[in-house]
Formats: C-alpha cells, structure tokens, sequence
C-alpha cells in the first residue's frame, strides 16, 4: 500500500503541467494553442517570452528530480527498496506525459527526463545536458537535440553505472521519449521540422 501511495504521489507531481501554469500564471497564450501545441518549454519560447521558458524548463525539470529525490529519502523511514526510487522516476515521467490535471495531454518530457536522471547519477544528467545543449546550440532544432539526448541516455548510464534496473528504467524514459516525439521524426525526415527561435 505504502509503495502504490509513493508511486501516486510522484505520478502527481509529474501532472503539475508548468508550461500551462507558468503561461497563466503571466497572461500568455495556452502553450497547447500554437507552435507544436506542445506544453514545454521550447514551446512557451516560441510565445517570445523567454523568462517564461525558463520558468517552464526550471519547473518541469524540478518535479522530475524532487520526486526522486524524495523517495530515496523517505523509502527507508518505510522499510522500503530502492527499487521505488526508480519506480517512483517512472511514475513523475508518465505523470507528465499524460497528466491527471490537464486531460491527460501533457508535454514531451524532454525537461522532466533530465531532472529525473539528475535524481537518479548527477553525472548522467550532466552529460546528457551537455548533449544537448551541444546539438541545440549547431542545429537549433530542439526535437533532434532531445531524441539524439534520450538515445544517448541509457548508454550513459550502462557506462557510469554498470547494466542493472537503473539502466533498464532509463531505457524505458527513452523509448517514451522516442514514441512522444515520433511526429517530429517525421517532420525531420521530410526537413519540416521547427526551429527553436521560430516563434508564432
């Protein structure tokens, strides 16, 4: 019982949709309304209001580090494994890719992947932020940045932390990020694809 209310609550706090906050909270267009009608960060920029991307990539990426980093902390207070951290990493993604609060139609995970793998090996999240600031910054495209980052991910990880269930769930947070951003893979084949300093 204790393991499902920890997976609940993660798969809450991913539901928190920051571009859609942040967007309201300051009087902007629904994110979901225009651009790739994606609710992200790179979307929200498109707005021209660049602290309310900033907002948006800060909060997303922070329900995804604080919901694992809660749960390691209070795992052992309950006699639990740390096989609920990873679960509970897992739960904070989908709460954010089909989130309870706004329809279960959420953004592409791109912010919140990061700061759950931050949660998971600060140097894993370092190296695939570095990842993808690199390609973002030559191609400016930020859909190819992010799919070639979540490719990347799990071949961090198996380097710094060997083959096990952290590698294995970060390989699931890839394929969903390769499946939500399977448009874009058609847009990028076909040269469609938008660039992040496009705006509306």
């Amino acid at each position: 019982m204790i393991t499902l209310l920890f997976i609940a609550v993660a798969y809450l706090i991913g539901s928190l949709s920051f571009a859609v906050i942040v967007s309201r909270a300051m009087h902007l267009p629904d994110p979901r309304s225009f651009g790739s009608g994606n609710p992200g960060a790179t979307n929200v920029l498109r707005s021209g209001r660049k602290a309310a991307a900033a907002l948006t990539l800060l909060g997303d990426a922070l329900k995804g580090w604080v919901a694992v980093v809660l749960a390691r902390l209070l795992a052992p207070q309950f006699s639990l494994t740390d096989d609920i951290v990873l679960l509970c990493a897992l739960a904070v993604f989908i709460g954010h890719l089909y989130p309870l609060f706004f329809s279960f139609k959420g953004g592409k995970g791109v912010a919140t992947a990061l700061g759950v793998l931050v949660g998971l090996n600060p140097w894993v999240g370092l190296a695939c932020l570095l990842t993808w600031l690199l390609i973002a910054g030559v191609f400016r495209i930020s859909s190819l940045a992010a799919l070639a980052t979540a490719l990347l991910a799990p071949v961090y990880t198996v380097l710094l932390m060997g083959w096990g269930y952290t590698t294995q769930t970060v390989l699931v947070i890839t394929l969903l990020l390769v499946y939500r951003h399977k448009s874009n893979l058609v847009n990028l084949m076909s040269g469609r694809e938008e660039r992040i300093d496009k705006r509306t």
